[in-house]
């Protein structure tokens, strides 16, 4: 079977793509998805009634009109609500908001100094130079406070013990925390930093995230071929399990997810085998939360879950809620709830990651095979991100 463009993966980058193709007059495509239905992490399950997403919490962010408006072309914007962000971190027995530096003024006087204290102290406050493993860093940035009581157990929860195998090339989207600012919140009590990503987000009215993809899917027809795993990969050759020959390859699934990839050089066949990541069990636990945030962060290590989703804060008339965890730390399944495991959930922004992935991309590149997305390019990408590459490599597969 011979296609010009063969795309492996029908998650956000791979429908993506295929759409914007067919939007400059390239039919001549396939998209190979291994499970029975498309979406990838943006999946949604009708759990209880409402929607589950399971990947966990995925939004759209507004902050990228492009985007936004190749999505309303398959859900349009009335068929979507439009949310301020209110995300929490809970905190010494208590929910403040998030980022924390920014609501340290929620936090009784005690707690405020202390914070206020360490911030001053911070290597990046006071002109240290910065550290280059990853937990050093986080002290040089958010001080001891702040590392201690939030960033660092809960990034132990997301990723796992050994966080100086992160490297901090992907720290930098964090702001700097300033004394200043932190001390002007503290005083007039209300916020003051750079807001976080998705400070406004859509999600949809009637469906969860995964509707829009569905539909994405759905048009394309016979181009979309569900329950068709990618194997194997010929680089040189541009064949997908031996049967389908491409001019073009797009891979927008995790590289170590094949049985086997030939036509790699031996450097090439390392970074693989190095990419880490992490899978993430969601639950849906039917108790309905009594709090106005959509999500709340959890940095206690003695609770298991990192991350809550108040779906019914953002799932107009919604019950229950969402907990995020790390799948190993083999959490049972609470009596009554609903669990979905992802093996892919989050790439592992590892030391040497983005050297090993330059490398590799840039040897299939060569033979015109891409990586595209979150786990064709293995970067911690969000959804309103990987639209914007898969809208740009259209145009590059199709001027």
């Amino acid at each position: 079977m011979k296609t010009k463009i063969a795309i492996v993966g029908a998650g956000p980058s791979g429908l993506t793509l295929a759409h914007a193709l067919l939007r400059r007059g390239i039919g001549d495509f396939l998209v190979l998805e291994k499970e029975a239905d498309a979406g990838g992490l943006c999946r949604t399950r009708i759990v209880d009634g409402s929607p589950l997403d399971v990947g966990g919490g995925h939004f759209l962010d507004v902050r990228r009109p492009a985007v936004t408006e190749f999505v309303f072309g398959f859900l349009p914007e009335r068929e979507w609500n439009r949310f301020e962000r209110d995300s929490r971190i809970s905190i010494h027995g208590q929910t403040i908001g998030s980022p924390f530096e920014a609501n340290v003024w929620q936090l009784d006087e005690a707690h405020q100094k202390r914070y206020l204290a360490d911030i001053a102290a911070a290597g990046c406050n006071t002109g240290a130079p910065m550290p280059e493993k990853f937990t050093d860093w986080i002290y040089w940035k958010l001080g001891k406070g702040i590392a201690e009581d939030y960033m660092l157990p809960y990034n132990r929860k997301m990723f796992g013990d050994d966080l100086d195998a992160l490297g901090t090339y992907w720290l930098d989207k964090l702001p700097s925390v300033s004394y200043q600012d932190t001390l002007r919140s503290c005083a007039e009590r209300r916020p003051h930093a750079v807001q976080p990503g998705h400070a406004v987000f859509f999600y949809p009215k009637s469906f969860g995230i995964g509707e829009a993809w569905r539909r994405m899917a759905e048009a394309l027809g016979p181009r979309l071929l569900l329950g068709t795993p990618a194997r194997t990969l010929d680089v040189a050759a541009r064949t997908v399990n031996g049967e389908i020959e491409a001019d073009v390859v797009v891979n927008t699934a995790p590289w170590p997810a094949f049985e086997r990839i030939d036509g790699l050089s031996p450097e090439a066949r390392t970074a693989i085998s190095r990419l880490r990541h992490t899978s993430v069990d969601v639950d849906y636990v039917p108790e309905t939360l009594d709090t106005p945030a959509q999500w709340i962060y959890l940095p206690d290590p003695a609770l298991p879950e990192h991350r809550l989703l108040v779906r019914s804060n953002f799932v107009p008339g919604a019950r229950g809620h969402w907990r995020e965890t790390r799948r190993e730390r083999n959490v049972p399944l609470r009596p009554g709830a609903f669990r979905h495991s992802s093996e892919y959930s989050y790439p592992l922004n590892t030391v040497g990651k983005n050297e090993a992935m330059a490398a590799l991309l840039a040897e299939t590149a060569a033979s015109r095979v891409f990586g595209l997305g979150r786990w064709g390019e293995w970067q911690h990408y969000n959804t309103d991100v990987v639209v914007e590459k898969a809208l740009a490599m259209a145009e590059r597969l199709a001027p």
